[in-house]
């Protein structure tokens, strides 16, 4: 009587196991489809950004995403017909996948968490120089773009301030015909309106651009760290159940192959 009493109780697990990792297959794609749309807008939405930076773990670890959500869209359906099929093998498979995964979205997360500590540091040390010497310099169109757009998006004039701009490289120039700061410092932006400092005519902000790239930057960060700590937990959870599911099947394996 123990013995039915103990398969039943068997049975009864094998399938709460194998309907919650349905529902666990479900939060998984709709995880990995957070993870992807994280990583593609990071990418796609500020991309421009990225040149103003002197490291690239910001790049690395948004791509990082991207791939783990795009490997998040296949093992799910390798998940759905593991668990149908109920073989051990594809159970297997699809459990050093979410291992797999896991771990990328680890690594991704720790290295925005990293990343965020050192952000600060970096931005006061690389972005006036960046802007003063690279602005509207030959071959360097894609740091231009950058900081025209930041000055825009941010409302702000300079690293620092307005006045980091009269010892850059372009105002320097002839290039410049005159401007005090780039056309793009202007609240609104016409020929030559770099030519006038006044409060009334460019952003004066506390802080500078630094201070609302530095914020922009750490908010972004800490989405991604978020996001990829938090799905590679989900995935870790659904390991546990996965193993849990591989073991009982191996259970009613043993127990049929006795009967015999």
């Amino acid at each position: 009587m123990s013995v039915v009493y103990k398969d039943d109780q068997e049975d009864w697990l094998t399938v709460c196991l194998k309907y919650l990792l349905f529902v666990f297959n479900f939060l998984f794609w709709v995880g990995g489809a957070a993870v992807l749309g994280v990583g593609v807008w990071t990418l796609v939405e500020k991309s421009d950004y990225l040149s103003l930076l002197a490291s690239s773990t910001f790049a690395v670890s948004a791509y990082i995403l991207i791939l783990a959500g795009s490997l998040v869209v296949v093992t799910g359906f390798l998940g759905c017909c593991a668990v149908v099929r109920e073989q051990r093998s594809c159970l297997s498979t699809y459990f050093f996948c979410l291992l797999f995964i896991f771990l990328i979205e680890l690594v991704a997360g720790v290295l925005a968490y990293v990343y965020y500590q050192k952000l600060s540091e970096e931005l006061k040390q690389h972005l006036n120089q960046t802007m003063t010497e690279n602005y509207a310099q030959p071959g360097k169109e894609a740091v231009t773009l950058a900081v025209d757009r930041l000055q825009q998006d941010f409302k702000c004039c300079g690293s620092n301030n307005s006045n980091d701009w009269m010892v850059s490289v372009y105002i320097s120039s002839n290039q410049a015909d005159s401007r005090i700061v780039p056309d793009s410092c202007c609240k609104t932006i016409t020929p030559m309106c770099g030519l006038r400092a006044h409060p009334s005519n460019i952003y004066k902000v506390e802080g500078g651009c630094i201070t609302k790239l530095e914020q922009f930057l750490a908010d972004h960060l800490l989405v991604i760290g978020a996001v990829g700590i938090g799905v590679a937990c989900l995935q870790l959870a659904g390991a546990a159940m996965t193993a849990c599911f591989i073991y009982l099947l191996y259970k009613e394996e043993e127990d049929d192959f006795g009967t015999l």
